[in-house]
């Protein structure tokens, strides 16, 4: 249970960064109930925040209140995470709308399902979707029409950078993470703990843990200040490469010599004067 929330969690996250500064806000594992049950993402439209020009596809258009389940690679979204998405909407309905007598108008809510793998066993045993984009699938279950999203069919365009991060094939992940712009840039951590979790699953990628780490810290220096940056170098690492007035530039005449012996001094002007 533990992996699974982690890969949640961390599809979460970047959700948060995709939908960052815009009139949408993202909760994670929202709790429905007393007993607890966690719907995976929520995205509720907000008053203030920019309008989104250029979405993933699939998410277009949002409406008021987005629930998302999600489902990472060897989860299967079936029949029966489907009916707990529809149970989570009804009790998000509930618990959103200013009384059980005054619900909120149906049109107010969208259900997504996000899936690395296609869910053939479900799709397949249903007349009742279509597809409507490249890896997007509009699944009418009961009176609720459902966004099926599979991250690992999607186009391979620049807008689904998020969900190429999440398509659980190496070389759509590297296209994800060279072509998906972080509004947060801190927020690019993130990916270390994706890294991780596709290596617990037996995933290799092209690009190494240390390649991004490497990377991520080149990219993030401008945020440090010089005394952090040089704090952890050894004196000798400062210095290299300064030619000698560079390295006295600041230091008085005075402070220099107090580095030096009388004898080592005296030694120095005596050689000084022969020469002169």
């Amino acid at each position: 249970m533990t992996e699974i929330i982690q890969w949640h969690r961390v599809f979460g996250l970047t959700l948060m960064d995709v939908l960052a500064d815009s009139n949408y806000e993202v909760e994670l594992e929202k709790e429905l109930s007393l007993k607890k049950q966690y719907l995976d993402v929520v995205i509720i439209r907000r008053k203030t925040g920019e309008s989104l020009l250029d979405m993933p596809v699939g998410l277009e258009p949002l409406a008021a209140h987005n629930l998302l389940t999600y489902k990472s690679l060897r989860e299967p979204l079936d029949e029966w995470a489907i009916e707990e998405l529809i149970g989570h909407y009804t009790n998000y309905r509930k618990l959103v709308s200013p009384s059980l007598d005054e619900l909120l108008p149906v049109d107010n809510f969208q259900l997504y399902a996000v899936s690395t793998r296609y869910p053939s066993n479900l799709l397949n045993n249903k007349t009742s979707f279509r597809e409507i984009e490249q890896g997007v699938f509009e699944l009418t279950w009961g009176k609720r029409l459902i966004k099926v999203i599979v991250s690992s069919r999607v186009a391979l365009e620049a807008r689904n950078a998020l969900w190429l991060l999440f398509s659980g094939k190496p070389q759509r992940f590297a296209y994800g993470d060279e072509h998906y712009q972080w509004r947060h840039p801190r927020e690019r951590a993130v990916l270390n703990q994706l890294y991780e979790l596709y290596k617990k699953e037996g995933v290799v990628m092209p690009y190494t843990m240390d390649d991004f780490n490497r990377d991520f810290t080149r990219d993030h220096l401008h945020l440090l200040r010089p005394e952090e940056l040089l704090k952890d170098l050894p004196t000798e690492e400062r210095l290299k490469g300064l030619p000698p007035e560079e390295r006295l530039k600041g230091l008085s005449p005075e402070s220099v010599l107090k580095q030096f012996s009388p004898e080592i001094i005296e030694t120095y002007l005596s050689q000084l004067r022969k020469s002169n």
